[in-house]
């Protein structure tokens, strides 16, 4: 057959890909072995001015990779079509391109172990929604909207993200499928949820993070993704190209006796909040799982973001800006609690009130500046006296400690560690009262006495140093 003329009959940019096959069954080179004139002047890089190696000029049977990176997504497609003789059709917005691609693939005949296939693209700068929805079948796209309705209508998001694992894991009938979370600023990552089949013999994703290198294998994982969507290693072909690309992942996945894998990055706004992976999955239903999984991480990086923004706006209500403790809105909350729980609720309650002496005078002699940086090495004084309990400001210069499973002797403890540190601190000096109750039932007499002796003590202080009373 002229592949060329064939090719030159068809308006939209239109190539013809052979896949080699080899006796084992797997498929070998992938080459371009022609193209319409649209098609090769997409993928030329010809400048006669230029030195001969910054040209990439279309030649006849050429590797694909030869002018866009190797992408084994790509490559299912084309052993697919060419091979396998299946029609295919997506619409796609590859990470390292800046289009959207309307890709259509139409089988040809064979010659020997070689296989056609046609391969047609239509580019454009925005997504079309229509399009989308062309391209998706009834089950899948049932598969997607079942995960977005339990993400969007759920009040408990830790439980539905276990929900949603364990659905996709049950989509890709894997041994084990995970939502791992990276912060890139804490240098760490996390298991957000994990899924396991009944016959699993992987390891736990915990038991991965706990040496704290596993971090450092995720920065990898991009490059070896390489500008596509997701990666599906799905048989040893495949897994051999993420030996090549990236040795110390495959030997790590390798020892744990992984067959196969899906990983997808989950990307909000450009950044990349985490990656979804499923293991040892099943491999007759790759591309089922691949149109499911790049739908699917939208929604699920959007209701990541969702989530981080409204704890950090959570947090952000409950912590006193200038300090870092935590302000008198939660404490207020806190008491509250106390106040309506059962009195078994807590045990061993201590309740201490700190108030900075001298703070007006330092105000009034040195200024506020001066007076905001006596209140922050304060509560860094209580801080690291308090580990481990809820410090509150309750005001300009009072703080509140809530102790809990604690004992009378270990708050008089530390109320006099706070005396003895105090002399490290310039100008810092605490009035101490102090209430200890075996549990909840009675927070208010608890906080009365802590207050009472707040100022006995602050009384006693000026007594002293009368120089300092404001």
């Amino acid at each position: 057959m002229d592949f060329q003329k064939f090719v030159d009959m068809i308006d939209i940019m239109t190539c013809v890909i052979s896949v080699e096959t080899k006796d084992d069954g797997s498929y070998g080179d992938i080459r371009i072995v022609t193209g319409n004139a649209p098609y090769i002047a997409s993928i030329e890089t010809v400048d006669e001015s230029a030195p001969q190696m910054l040209t990439n000029k279309f030649v006849p049977n050429s590797l694909y990779q030869n002018y866009f990176t190797k992408d084994l997504n790509f490559e299912d497609f084309c052993y697919r079509a060419a091979v396998l003789k299946q029609p295919m059709h997506t619409y796609v917005h590859p990470e390292r391109y800046d289009f959207w691609f309307n890709l259509y693939m139409m089988p040809l005949g064979s010659e020997g172990n070689l296989h056609y296939c046609t391969y047609s693209q239509v580019i454009t700068k925005t997504a079309d929604s229509e399009q989308m929805s062309n391209t998706t079948s009834a089950s899948i796209a049932a598969s997607v909207l079942n995960t977005c309705i339990k993400l969007r209508g759920s009040s408990n998001f830790k439980h539905t993200m276990d929900e949603v694992i364990s659905d996709i894991r049950k989509i890709c009938d894997a041994q084990s499928c995970v939502i791992l979370l990276t912060d890139r600023e804490a240098g760490n990552c996390s298991v957000l949820c994990e899924s396991r089949n009944a016959y699993s013999s992987l390891p736990y994703m915990d038991k991965l993070l706990k040496d704290g290198k596993f971090y450092k294998l995720t920065l990898t994982w991009d490059d070896t993704i390489g500008g596509s969507n997701g990666l599906i290693a799905k048989n040893r072909h495949d897994m051999e190209y993420i030996r090549e690309k990236n040795p110390g992942w495959y030997e790590s996945l390798v020892s744990e006796n992984v067959e196969s894998i899906v990983l997808f990055p989950l990307k909000f706004n450009d950044e990349v909040l985490g990656y979804i992976w499923a293991c040892n999955f099943d491999t007759e239903n790759t591309v089922k799982i691949k149109e499911i999984l790049e739908l699917t991480v939208y929604f699920i990086a959007s209701e990541i973001a969702n989530h981080k923004l409204l704890d950090r706006l959570r947090i952000l209500s409950t912590i006193d800006m200038l300090t870092g403790v935590l302000n008198r809105n939660e404490m207020n909350n806190k008491i509250d609690s106390l106040r309506n729980s059962s009195s078994d609720t807590l045990k061993g309650i201590g309740i201490v009130f700190a108030d900075l002496n001298g703070l007006k005078r330092v105000n009034d002699n040195e200024g506020h500046l001066a007076g905001d940086l006596l209140i922050k090495n304060g509560a860094n004084l209580l801080q690291n006296v308090f580990t481990g309990d809820e410090i509150f400001r309750a005001g300009g210069d009072e703080f509140m400690i809530l102790m809990t499973y604690t004992t009378e002797e270990e708050i008089i403890k530390k109320c006099e560690r706070i005396k003895k540190l105090s002399r490290n601190y310039n100008n810092v000096s605490f009035a101490l009262g102090y209430s200890y109750q075996n549990d909840s039932a009675d927070i208010t007499e608890a906080l009365k006495t802590a207050d009472e002796r707040m100022y006995e003590d602050k009384e006693q202080y000026y007594k002293e140093h009368p120089e300092f009373k404001r």
